[in-house]
């Protein structure tokens, strides 16, 4: 230390020491506010421009105070020095200063002071060691390397210190740093000149060009200051300029963000926010820290997201120059607004694309009432274009104002030809001249039809019909207004007026053939009832019904059975006369009238109806023939009112429809009192099924080898109010005919399982079912219905059938009693050895009991044949290994019989007279 203290004092021109260290201060202010500068800037171009003047004029300062400190020095021996190596040195400071500047612009923090100070101080170190190899004299230097090191150290160490306080933005911070830069190249180079000694020595003489001193000193002091104040002028020039930029930036921004009404914000080129104001966040709901760095489109859909509506939006700005579109956007919490969006494209000053000014201003509600406007006004159309009826609005010149789409249909006129301003008298001229193909009848009808409007308009008339052509029909209707115009609507009525035709045509025909219908013919009965009356004339009534219609229907489909009606009544129609008619009443139902004076007028039109009804009809390479019954009922004989000449000529149809070898009966009062007894009797059944008067009674059942009794059958009564009893013999067959057995027949097995529930375990229940049972109803699902309804064991239920019933539909049958049979439940054939009974039904289905009839137990005693056809039976049964009940069983001779012929059980008055309890049985029985 002393060495350096000697060497400042003693060997220094101390005036040149003060310039030296006020040059080095200048230079690193310069180097420090100029790399400050460089920071605050981001264009590229323009950062690197300032850090590479700073490199510049900081490497050339210090290198300035390197060598004008140099000169100062004042050895007692005179100096010269190299330009080569000076040079370098020069080199050396610039470079140092450009790698420090680059480290503090790229890197931040601690991190870039301590490695822009270390490259700083080694670098300045190393120009100082290369200027001192440039010094020649008459000698040599010796160098003490404690100092040289220390020297070195000095200007590593403080160095960081300045570029960390110089790092921000104060002034005073770069008054400092400065300074710390200063402190640190001074120490150094007086630190590495006190290491030097010059040794003197004659044998060293220097022949190479040299710099003098007074021309290095005067060069390079004006060179550096020359260089430092033209860049701190610059520095300030700019520094005010973007001061003023600044504020009017300021002044801008706060503009800006002083609008509240629309959402204003800058997006880079990829469309992310860079900048928000106050108005998008009270629009949006985001803040500025939360949304600044991401995309827009996050205010936008998914869906629209998905579309690539925003780079579209973002691409159709650049390449137009503006982007401007209504819709949808979401703010933070999820709610949508309807928006305006403005995108305009923003350039930089060289013209270079650097983002997106977007704009959006919140117009929902200028929206909700455009579309309150639109939705008005699309209701006011759709009620107009909807309408049944044209409307039209005339002004006082009946000049059109306005019209719907129906009232150029209804008067065929094109688009084009019925615009705003045209004249009525224009319209229905064109109207007609469409309509009709004679010009003149056209211009014609049209005068006569604008005569009448005009004059119903101006009289105040309100409605007027036109008959435009033939077949078309246009009601008008107006109403008019106090300033002289008039609405008119205009309808087309020509299918209303056929409708109301047809209506009344319907009213008294038959829709599908056309002919009459039950009213009309009721009324043409009632007239030429009391047209006879009053001449004593003679007249009969006909009952028709086609005989084998239901099977066209079954077998070809109603489309061919309506064909076929159509065909006969087409036929029927052909074949009238004078005072003939036929009517239709419904389905295949048809009736006639025919006024006659000889019985051989009524039978010629007898034949001719049986003619037409009983040819064949070809439908579809089909021959049909249905052939039909008739009855007929004469007046007066038959009947005086036009109900009984129809009863009794529909008494007299089913008694022909009845009968083999007849097609055509007369009404007879004897034969067909009985259809009607059985008509009403079908009647009474259904009354009785809703008043409860049927009963059941029971009739016992047992083993002919125990005399237990092994179960009961289940016997049906009807108690009729003014009949009485009525045995099953006298109703089934009508119950089977009119369809009441279905409801019956339910009934019969509901209540016999639900008694039957009652009785002890092993007792079982036998229940009649009739054919039509079996064909009509779902019998298998009824049964185990009824079975889990009353909690039978279905082991305890016998049904039995007639070899009728199978017969008929032997398929269907035996599906049923299969579906029966898989339920536990016995079946057992009835009444065997009468009617049907062959081997063939009962090798097709495993019956579980034979019934023998009891007709075979009135001549067992008698009767070797009856004898032999009951052990015939009972043989048949055995063989089958099927049990064998024999019914009717009433003496003791006929039991003992079948016992030593090995029949199971018997049922009959012997053993038990039916009862209404089971309790009642056994006690008959016993």
């Amino acid at each position: 230390m002393y060495n350096v203290l000697t060497c400042l004092a003693y060997e220094h021109d101390l005036a040149l020491v003060a310039v030296a260290g006020i040059l080095c201060y200048l230079t690193n202010l310069g180097t420090v506010v100029f790399l400050a500068r460089a920071r605050g800037l981001s264009k590229p171009a323009a950062r690197w421009s300032w850090c590479a003047f700073a490199a510049v004029t900081g490497g050339f300062g210090i290198w300035a105070t390197h060598f004008i400190a140099m000169l100062a020095y004042d050895a007692g021996l005179p100096v010269t020095y190299q330009f080569g190596p000076t040079l370098f040195s020069l080199a050396v400071a610039v470079v140092a200063t450009t790698v420090a500047g680059i480290a503090t612009i790229k890197m931040r923090g601690a991190e870039a002071a301590i490695a822009a100070g270390l490259v700083f101080g080694v670098g300045v170190s190393s120009m100082h060691f290369i200027g001192m190899s440039a010094v020649e004299f008459g000698g040599h230097i010796q160098w003490r390397s404690d100092l040289v090191i220390t020297a070195i150290l000095l200007c590593a160490l403080v160095s960081p210190f300045g570029f960390w306080k110089a790092s921000g933005s104060s002034r005073v911070g770069l008054w400092m740093g400065a300074g710390l830069l200063a402190a640190g190249i001074v120490g150094m180079h007086f630190t590495a000149m006190g290491a030097a000694e010059l040794i003197p020595d004659a044998t060293v003489v220097s022949d190479t060009p040299h710099l003098s001193k007074p021309w290095m000193v005067t060069t390079i002091l004006v060179a550096a200051v020359s260089m430092i104040l033209s860049g701190l002028i610059a520095v300030a020039v700019t520094a005010r300029a973007e001061r003023s930029t600044r504020k009017a930036n300021e002044n801008f921004e706060l503009l800006v963000n002083g609008v509240t009404d629309y959402a204003i914000y800058m997006l880079d080129p990829q469309g992310n926010i860079s900048s928000w104001n106050t108005g998008a966040e009270r629009f949006k709901g985001y803040s500025a820290s939360e949304v600044i760095g991401k995309h827009f489109s996050r205010f936008m859909s998914k869906e629209d997201q998905a579309a690539g509506v925003p780079l579209a939006a973002l691409q159709q700005a650049k390449n137009e120059g503006r982007f401007e579109a209504n819709g949808w956007r979401y703010r933070k919490d999820g709610s949508a607004f309807f928006a305006n969006i403005v995108i305009q494209p923003v350039y930089g000053e060289a013209g270079e694309h650097v983002g997106f000014a977007k704009i959006t201003r919140d117009i929902s509600e200028q929206k909700a009432a455009a579309d309150r406007i639109q939705e008005v006004s699309r209701n006011l159309d759709l009620a107009l274009e909807n309408m049944i009826q044209g409307i039209c609005l005339f002004d006082k010149d009946e000049r059109l104002v306005l019209s719907n789409q129906r009232y150029r249909d209804i008067f065929r006129l094109t688009d084009g030809f019925l615009e705003p301003g045209i004249t009525y008298w224009e319209i229905v001229k064109r109207g007609y001249e469409l309509a009709l193909a004679d010009p003149e009848e056209a211009l014609q009808r049209a005068r006569a039809h604008y005569d009448r409007q005009i004059s119903a308009v101006r009289s105040g008339q309100k409605s007027l019909i036109h008959k435009i052509s033939e077949d078309r029909t246009i009601l008008a209707n107006f109403s008019t207004l106090s300033e002289g115009g008039w609405v008119a609507t205009f309808e087309d009525i020509t299918d209303r007026t056929r409708s109301e035709e047809q209506i009344a045509f319907l009213a008294k025909h038959d829709g599908l053939t056309k002919l009459p219908n039950r009213s009309a013919f009721t009324d043409f009965l009632a007239h030429e009832v009391a047209f006879a009356d009053h001449t004593s004339g003679r007249m009969a009534v006909l009952g028709i019904d086609l005989n084998k219609f239901k099977l066209v229907n079954d077998q070809m489909g109603h489309a061919v059975g309506d064909q076929v009606l159509v065909e006969l009544a087409s036929r029927m129609s052909a074949v009238l006369g004078s005072g003939e008619i036929v009517a239709r009443f419904g389905g295949d139902e048809f009736a006639a009238l025919k006024r006659y004076n000889d019985v051989s007028e009524l039978n010629d039109f007898v034949t001719r109806l049986s003619d037409a009804l009983n040819s064949t009809v070809e439908i579809r390479d089909h021959k049909l023939s249905c052939g039909a019954s008739i009855g007929i009922s004469v007046y007066p004989k038959d009947g005086k009112t036009p109900q009984a000449l129809l009863a009794n000529a529909d008494l007299a149809m089913y008694r022909a429809k009845q009968s083999i070898s007849q097609n055509v009966c007369f009404y007879d009062g004897e034969m067909d009192d009985v259809a009607r007894d059985r008509a009403r009797m079908a009647k009474d059944l259904w009354q009785a099924i809703e008043e409860g008067q049927f009963k059941l009674n029971y009739q016992v059942q047992k083993s002919i080898a125990t005399s237990e009794t092994t179960g009961y059958e289940v016997l049906l009564r009807w108690v009729h109010p003014e009949r009485g009893n009525v045995p099953p013999v006298d109703f089934i067959e009508v119950a089977e005919e009119c369809g009441a057995i279905l409801p019956i027949g339910e009934w019969v097995l509901r209540e016999a399982c639900r008694e039957a529930a009652t009785w002890e375990p092993h007792l079982k229940v036998a229940v009649n079912l009739s054919p039509v049972q079996i064909a009509h109803a779902d019998i298998g699902a009824l049964v185990d219905q009824v079975l889990q309804e009353t909690k039978l064991d279905p082991s305890r239920l016998e049904l039995e059938i007639t070899e009728s019933s199978i017969i008929v539909d032997k398929n269907r049958a035996m599906a049923a009693l299969q579906a029966i049979k898989a339920l536990g439940v016995s079946i057992a054939i009835d009444d065997f050895g009468t009617g049907y009974s062959s081997l063939e039904t009962l090798r097709s289905f495993p019956f579980d009991k034979i019934k023998l009839d009891r007709s075979f137990m009135t001549e067992l005693n008698e009767s070797d044949e009856a004898k032999a056809m009951v052990r015939a039976i009972l043989a048949l049964g055995q063989g089958l290994r099927i049990p064998v009940l024999a019914e009717g069983v009433e003496t003791s001779e006929q039991l003992d019989i079948l016992r030593s012929e090995g029949c199971h059980e018997a049922q009959g008055y012997l053993l038990g007279r039916p009862g209404p309890t089971v309790e009642k049985s056994v006690g008959l029985a016993a």
